[in-house]
């Protein structure tokens, strides 16, 4: 296939980019240290190479793992809180310095105290009882700490209360270990910017190579987990931002159906794509994590009905038999061709689905793939003023902003700050459009239904009796560039955001170092068989390893 021309790629690039000591952490936004400032141990290793190989008593602990450490009495709920934060300490204020987590919950010791009552006392709430989360700084939290989506404009405008699935979390026992740094509001803010930057936590990095980017938005939360300074992670995505930033950082990464999860309280791009959605180093764990988020919610009505409902109550069973016998489709044409060292690892893993039962339907084209991303791009610029306005006016009388005007003139005040290496387009595009009762947004709207559901993923899932279909998540990570933006090579996350259908994607192997995911689709409320297949293809390959914080691609593998 011939790469894709200009056009074509800034299309691909916005794809894959939306969304969408320990006591300098706690509480206080993080200070990036440069690289000038890495010091030199004695015996000759830098601080890189000394965290990559200082032990981690934690390192790629599963939730199963954790549990079975409490309920032993090996650990607690509090050593294992103060294990990250002094891991984060470690390796994301110094040594690599991702720039991946913006604060600690100045509260974290202490909730983990009183849960390590709790358990002593009555017994695990259930699976995440006791266990540290890691939260994208888009998703509220009604605490001391700060909800900003990586921008000064919403520092002194904290979140007057927990959105919906914080509730979750802390319902069922979880903590919320601090919030991590993102690309500045869901990378909806220009055309030319850097995924992982934001004004607040600067420029995230990528722990298998740190010279390359960990994609956007959900970029601190990628990083985190997959460097090992969380156990769990929850992104968002309004179109890749969770399975992006999971692939090119070696991770499985959940993008549910709408409505699985209630978006109240999560600062927001468009309201018909955005969904939160779980970011781990295995399928297990995410489904774990996703059974506990989901929960009706009157305030978002895509997670309150008859159809959310069911979808939810599905049992999520995780058998490695779980691909015998499913009809899987391969969609070839525009996700493949683009990295031929991609389309290698991921023809290694489509022999793995056969080898694990799977009845492959190849090719099983998408014929609208071309017709989805001009419709989409109106209806976000659309909602992103529609539903930021409205979440400006949620804040209450302490926010300072009010209209997208209001955001753009802060960032023009603040331009040192806020733009020093990227501008906003996207903002001022914006803002520029009129209201949700224009014709225009309603016949984009109406393009985007019939391209991606009706005569898209749909029609695809009929025409060939499919039960999934796969297709790379996207190529390696790109270089960091400050200078010109990202450099995105591909992806495949716009057929099931665009739709509101969930998508799955898992480690499937590395080029030079850099991870790739393979993404399996699925239809609406499809979740739970799509995460089993996930965990079947998962148990049958075994491809992920750790990250070493190399200072670039291992050239030489």
């Amino acid at each position: 296939m011939s790469k894709p021309g200009r056009e074509e790629n800034l299309a691909l690039s916005r794809r894959a980019v939306l969304g969408a000591g320990a006591s300098a952490v706690v509480a206080g936004m993080t200070r990036a240290i440069p690289a000038s400032a890495v010091q030199t141990n004695q015996d000759g290793r830098d601080d890189v190479t000394v965290a990559a190989h200082t032990p981690f008593e934690h390192a790629e602990a599963t939730l199963e793992e954790l549990q079975a450490g409490m309920a032993s009495g090996r650990i607690t709920s509090r050593s294992l809180s103060e294990a990250y934060v002094e891991r984060i300490a470690a390796l994301d204020q110094r040594g690599p310095t991702l720039r991946s987590v913006l604060e600690v919950n100045p509260e974290l010791l202490e909730q983990a105290a009183a849960l390590d009552a709790e358990r002593a006392a009555r017994g695990p709430r259930g699976p995440l009882h006791g266990i540290p989360v890691l939260l994208k700084d888009n998703i509220g939290t009604g605490d001391r700490m700060l909800t900003t989506a990586g921008s000064f404009a919403l520092a002194a405008a904290p979140a007057p209360r927990d959105a919906f699935l914080v509730s979750r979390l802390r319902a069922g026992g979880a903590l919320v270990l601090g919030k991590a740094n993102l690309s500045e509001w869901a990378n909806f803010r220009s055309t030319h910017s850097s995924s992982g930057w934001s004004g607040r936590g600067g420029q995230c990095r990528n722990p298998y190579a740190l010279d390359r980017s960990p994609s956007g938005s959900s970029s601190g939360s990628a990083a985190a987990v997959a460097a090992n300074l969380a156990p769990l992670a929850i992104g968002s995505e309004t179109d890749g931002s969770i399975v992006s930033p999971a692939a090119v950082c070696g991770l499985v990464g959940v993008k549910p159906t709408l409505g699985w999860i209630s978006r109240s309280g999560v600062v927001p791009i468009a309201h018909s794509q955005d969904t939160a959605g779980p970011m781990t180093r295995t399928v297990a764990d995410a489904a774990a994590l996703l059974a506990v988020l989901g929960g009706s919610d009157p305030a978002d009505s895509p997670s309150n009905g008859r159809a959310a409902d069911a979808g939810r109550a599905q049992r999520i069973a995780l058998d490695p038999g779980a691909l015998r016998g499913a009809r899987i489709g391969v969609m070839r044409e525009r996700y493949f061709g683009y990295s031929p060292p991609t389309d290698a690892v991921i023809e290694e893993s489509l022999r793995a689905l056969t080898g694990a039962g799977a009845v492959l339907v190849d090719p099983a084209n998408l014929a609208t793939a071309k017709e989805i991303d001009a419709p989409e791009f109106e209806v976000l610029l659309y909602e992103f003023k529609a539903d930021l306005e409205a979440y400006f006016a949620s804040l209450g009388p302490s926010s300072p902003l009010r209209t997208m005007q209001d955001l753009i003139a802060f960032n023009e005040r603040e331009r040192a700050r806020e733009m020093p290496y990227f501008g906003q387009e996207l903002v001022v595009k914006a803002a520029a459009k009129g209201t949700l009762a224009d014709a225009a947004y309603k016949k984009a709207r109406a393009a985007c239904l019939d391209a991606a559901r009706t005569r898209g993923l749909d029609a695809l899932f009929a025409k060939h009796r499919l039960d999934a279909v796969v297709a790379p998540t996207q190529g390696p990570a790109w270089l960091i560039d400050l200078v010109n933006g990202d450099s995105v090579n591909g992806g495949s996350s716009t057929p099931a955001a665009v739709a509101g259908y969930p998508s799955v994607t898992v480690p499937a192997g590395f080029v030079h170092g850099l991870p790739i995911g393979l993404s399996f689709v699925g239809p609406a409320w499809s979740d739970a068989r799509l995460l089993g297949y996930a965990f079947a293809f998962e148990q049958a390959t075994k491809v992920r390893r750790p990250p070493e914080f190399r200072p670039t691609a291992d050239l030489d593998s």
